[in-house]
């Protein structure tokens, strides 16, 4: 499994193109390349042993391609037309196949496609790489050569029974979301069903307890928006700030995922006073 430190520079680069780039809508790739089922196998098989719920808990990539959990809304935003898609092994399909398929046409090399999944960078140059790139590089394309093309595409469909993931959508309004504290109603049209419930003094807390795999907290950010502490199970993971230059009415703040489907309670709780802090809604995903 690639390492953290590679991993991280990846998540960065995401995080920078999801702040300058505004996809309005699912982008449809170029053509498949040339060996692109061979090598979406070759680089399932080093990620994850082709494991669709494999969960990396130093570094939170999930899934048969170890997607980072920066990388996973902006790419799911492009490839499948909402930031919010769950990580199905059918949605993990589409999305590194879109992915890839740029990744070649820009880079238009298997190996420095495989160099840049681990790393983030399109140095093409391979004696520059650091000897864990290259040993991973040779791995993935030692599998890419030995597998034929037929073996290849039948990997790349999902089995049946592990297509279909359950997501809920827990809305501010929602009864199993409690409140304590102030908490007010906002509304715009670029909110989910147009509303969202917001507070602004400290200590304002919202909780959900939930049975599933991944929770996921959606919520506007803009110039005057303030921060929030969010818990897990009672211990504090995250400081969130929703301070931005920009509105933007919904945005992925807080994800956390878990190895296998179990009980959790999301917790978040108000820490800059006179700024507001919203909940647009949780997603679940089992």
């Amino acid at each position: 499994m690639p390492d953290v430190l590679s991993r991280r520079r990846a998540a960065s680069i995401a995080l920078l193109v999801a702040v300058v780039a505004v996809i309005p809508m699912a982008t449809t790739s170029a053509a498949a390349p040339p060996g692109l089922n061979r090598f979406l196998y070759a680089l399932g098989q080093v990620e994850s042993g082709g494991n669709y719920y494999a969960l990396n808990k130093s570094s939170g990539a999930y899934g048969k391609y170890q997607i980072m959990p920066a990388n996973w809304p902006v790419w799911a935003k492009k490839y499948i037309g909402s930031s919010t898609a769950s990580e199905s092994p059918k949605n993990q399909e589409r999305v590194a196949r879109g992915k890839v398929t740029d990744l070649w046409v820009w880079l238009d090399s298997w190996p420095v496609v495989a160099h840049w999944w681990l790393t983030g960078s399109s140095e093409r140059n391979q004696a520059l790489w650091s000897n864990y790139s290259k040993a991973y590089v040779a791995k993935v394309m030692k599998i890419y050569k030995a597998v034929s093309a037929a073996d290849a595409a039948k990997a790349a469909i999902p089995p049946v029974g592990a297509v279909q993931a359950s997501v809920r959508h827990f809305a501010e309004a929602s009864s199993a979301i409690r409140y304590s504290g102030r908490w007010r109603p906002a509304r715009h049209g670029g909110y989910a069903g147009d509303r969202v419930a917001y507070a602004t003094a400290d200590g304002a807390k919202a909780s959900l307890t939930f049975t599933a795999r991944k929770i996921v907290w959606i919520g506007p950010v803009g110039a005057t928006r303030g921060k929030a502490r969010v818990y897990i199970d009672g211990v504090a993971v995250a400081t969130v700030d929703m301070r931005r230059s920009t509105f933007k009415p919904r945005v992925t703040l807080f994800a956390r995922k878990w190895a296998q489907v179990s009980e959790h309670k999301i917790t978040i709780e108000v820490v800059t006073s006179g700024r507001p802090v919203a909940i647009d809604e949780f997603v679940t995903t089992r």
